[in-house]
């Protein structure tokens, strides 16, 4: 059998860039290679496309330094047209062919590459890639679109706010007095960021103007979400487009002594953080956790995968967050929810790399 040709595409700018890269490692490491041939393409923090290194070692996610798409001079180009599927690289070496693409497998976390911008671009070209498509992406990274289209499919969301700068410069009276009326303590976010970048929890308001300077420096436009109180659940989602859709067992994410589960207990090793899988939920518990999320991904228009977040409450179940590219490394909870469902880390590389190559070809 013919090997697939996937190009693996990571980095990008985002400030997520880093995470990106680590899950580049891991996926470079455990994929196949008797059934992929792997073209890994990073994107620079400006935006540049690079022929990148296949050493998994290159991209290990180390606390002291974290790995980054540093330009190298090379420059990927894309097919000119959707009559073509053939990249090409110039180097100093000069111009060749990579050959054709079968499927990109985009691994971006963040704006311009998990928003359905990459996503654009693939569709233009004509190249089969594995995820969600245009729209699913673009919802499910916007938090107060995610929270609208969910709330109109009848699905519990946090109550929020969305704030932008103007907003706040015309009648700071009224969004003052809209967000105080979420109550105490609140979370500041950035509409579309993640891995908990720019994110603050707030329990006086006086410390609420410095939690807005700090999301609005990622995006301009910003959510303030009352705190819900309730068990940290989460999920993982595969399938859609046509083929039936699954739900993993659920984990759970245990804070012990830190505020909330923030970047540095995600991916710096901070303490005050217990990840545990599968969680301890009745079988009636887990039953409605899974009708929940298959539930928000089918709204959003989902397809490929996604992780699905809520919060247990003594009312039920609360969605926070649908992650459209969730964290992809081999320890990261999505991949771990998959395994104590029965499927390894390898199987669902290739589950995901199947999937998108097929739905290409639809």
């Amino acid at each position: 059998m013919d090997k697939l040709r996937v190009v693996l595409l990571f980095g990008g700018r985002s400030s997520e860039h880093s995470i990106s890269c680590a899950t580049a490692g891991g996926v470079l490491r455990a994929i196949d290679r008797s059934r992929y041939e792997v073209i890994p393409v990073g994107i620079t923090r400006d935006g540049a496309f690079v022929l990148e290194s296949d050493d998994p070692d290159r991209f290990a996610l180390d606390p002291a330094h974290l790995p980054e798409v540093v330009d190298n001079g090379s420059r990927v180009r894309w097919p000119e047209s959707a009559a073509s599927r053939e990249l090409r690289v110039t180097d100093a070496a000069g111009e060749r062919s990579l050959g054709d693409v079968d499927v990109v497998f985009p691994i971006l976390h963040g704006r311009f590459g998990e928003d359905g911008t990459v996503q654009g671009l693939l569709e233009l070209l004509g190249l089969p890639y594995v995820g969600n498509g245009v729209l699913a992406s673009a919802v499910g990274m916007d938090k107060h679109f995610t929270k609208t289209v969910l709330e109109g499919a009848g699905i519990a969301v946090a109550p929020w706010v969305t704030l932008t700068r103007a907003a706040l410069a015309d009648d700071r009276e009224l969004w003052e007095r809209r967000t105080k009326a979420l109550g105490l303590p609140v979370f500041v976010k950035p509409a579309r960021a993640g891995s908990s970048v720019g994110v603050s929890k707030v329990a006086d308001w006086s410390a609420l103007d410095a939690a807005l300077e700090t999301a609005f420096a990622e995006d301009g436009t910003v959510i303030v979400e009352a705190a819900i109180v309730g068990r940290e659940i989460e999920c993982g989602v595969l399938g859609g487009a046509g083929t039936s859709v699954r739900v993993s067992v659920a984990g759970e994410v245990v804070v012990s002594g830190r505020d909330f589960y923030d970047f540095e207990a995600k991916y710096l090793d901070a303490p005050g953080i217990e990840l545990v899988c599968p969680a301890d939920l009745g079988d009636g518990e887990l039953f409605e956790l899974q009708r929940i999320a298959r539930r928000a991904f089918e709204a959003i228009g989902g397809e490929g995968l996604a992780r699905v977040d809520v919060f247990l409450t003594g009312e039920g179940f609360v969605v926070n967050e649908i992650n459209t590219m969730p964290g992809f490394t081999p320890i990261s909870m999505f991949p771990t929810c998959w395994l104590q469902s029965g499927l390894s880390y390898p199987d669902l590389i290739a589950e995901l790399i199947d999937g998108g190559h097929a739905r290409g070809s639809l």
